[in-house]
């Protein structure tokens, strides 16, 4: 009889899941397990995860402990690392292997690592993307050195993802492993803003896969993709852009999932090229996922990809920047709305990394950082991936970018609504 563990990563969900399949198919006996990391303070004198995301992530987990009870499964939760608490795990319970999901960023791949070292056998298997690296017409190394090549290239050759899996049948607990099953420990959420674009821990807002499933479900239900485009740039509200980062960033979601359900769409309703950006953006989020296999850790080079010497540094600039105190309102709200909510759009994400990295002469890494702490749609790829493009120290043919943070103002807040909601923290 064959017991094995499946690690839950960054795929907190049941459908499409093909490391979880795997393990299912090769398992008598499943122990499914997830592991939080122990709390950190970052170089730059701040919390790695605030409580906000900390708490969205424990939504997804107490979904994801649910869905699994519902199997007649279960959901071991530890803390600490992979390698410190899956070896005895593992030997307590007599399993031979660990399956998880493939994670290219460093921290994870040296997790695998020390688990191998302590003599575990570990199958991982790449999910994250819409597009398996073996069905792209290059390989790691090759990778375009554009996205608009990158995304010309996939289009000319018409490659689309594979169909998404439908939710395993998962085998029973392992017997030794019954008794540690416990719930997840309870934890206080912070109160929902409600001024939030992500109105978390609103029930339809929460981590889960429920949630997630549902979120898409109505998106697609009311037509929103047909708007998508025109409204993408917006700075505030639920349905001016998709809000399916923070679930497709815990894996709740499944972006192969999101695809098939919008090209269903497309055939009910018609194409359209606001719909057609749905599919850019998705192909975006493969891209920087895809630049990190390619790269590895050369993308957290102070210098970026060139490797320039590391860049400039203002502490008490960057202190301001954090508390939305530097005096340009627009630049000061936006700071406002992520610290109390945990969310900023995608407009005003890049307005607020080009004024610290070209108007305050910042270090790039310590906003990431600060991005990190605080977004429910943290990944650390795209996170990576966007501030080295608006540095410059990326893949960005143009060297960098950088935003006029009065002529954004005035283009995407000309009434001032957006600066008058965020005035006050």
């Amino acid at each position: 009889m064959t017991t094995l563990i499946y690690c839950f990563r960054d795929d907190l969900r049941l459908h499409d899941n093909p490391a979880l399949t795997a393990a299912c198919q090769q398992a008598d006996y499943l122990l499914p397990v997830h592991v939080s990391p122990q709390p950190q303070t970052t170089r730059w004198g701040f919390e790695r995860v605030s409580a906000r995301r900390r708490a969205f992530r424990h939504s997804a987990l107490q979904g994801l402990a649910t869905a699994l009870q519902q199997q007649g499964s279960g959901l071991l939760h530890a803390s600490g690392s992979l390698a410190s608490v899956l070896p005895a795990l593992a030997s307590q319970i007599g399993a031979t292997a660990i399956y998880c999901e493939d994670i290219a960023t460093p921290e994870e791949q040296d997790e695998l690592t020390a688990l191998r070292a302590c003599g575990l056998a570990v199958h991982s298997f790449w999910q994250s993307t819409l597009l398996a690296p073996d069905s792209l017409p290059w390989a790691d190394a090759q990778l375009p050195d554009q996205f608009t090549r990158f995304r010309q290239q996939v289009e000319a050759a018409a490659i689309q993802p594979a169909a998404p899996l439908p939710e395993p049948a998962l085998p029973p607990l392992p017997p030794a492993a019954r008794q540690l099953i416990q719930p997840l420990a309870a934890m206080d959420y912070p109160a929902a803003d409600p001024r939030s674009s992500f109105p978390f821990p609103d029930s339809a807002f929460a981590g889960s896969e429920t949630a997630a499933l549902a979120h898409l479900a109505q998106y697609l239900q009311r037509g929103l993709p047909h708007s998508y485009k025109a409204t993408r740039n917006g700075l505030h509200g639920i349905d001016y852009s998709s809000k399916f980062s923070p679930w497709l960033a815990c894996g709740s979601l499944s972006p192969r999932l999101v695809l098939q359900q919008l090209h269903a769409f497309e055939t009910e309703h018609g194409h359209s090229d606001s719909s057609y950006w749905l599919w850019f953006e998705l192909l975006w989020r493969d891209y920087f996922k895809l630049l990190q296999r390619q790269h590895g850790r050369r993308l957290y080079h102070p210098g970026g990809l060139p490797q320039r010497a590391s860049p400039p540094h203002n502490p008490a600039a960057f202190q301001r920047w954090m508390a939305g105190q530097t005096g340009h309102a627009l630049i000061d709200a936006g700071m406002r709305e992520l610290t109390a909510t945990g969310y900023l759009g995608n407009r005003m994400r890049q307005i607020v990394a080009s004024y610290l990295i070209h108007e305050l002469q910042c270090d790039w890494r310590a906003g990431a950082a600060w991005f990190e702490a605080c977004l429910l749609d943290y990944d650390c790829s795209q996170n990576q991936g966007n501030w080295l493009y608006l540095a410059g120290l990326g893949t960005d043919p143009r060297g960098g970018r950088r935003f006029n943070p009065d002529k954004q103002a005035a283009e995407y807040d000309a009434d001032g609504h957006y600066r008058q909601l965020w005035s006050q923290p």
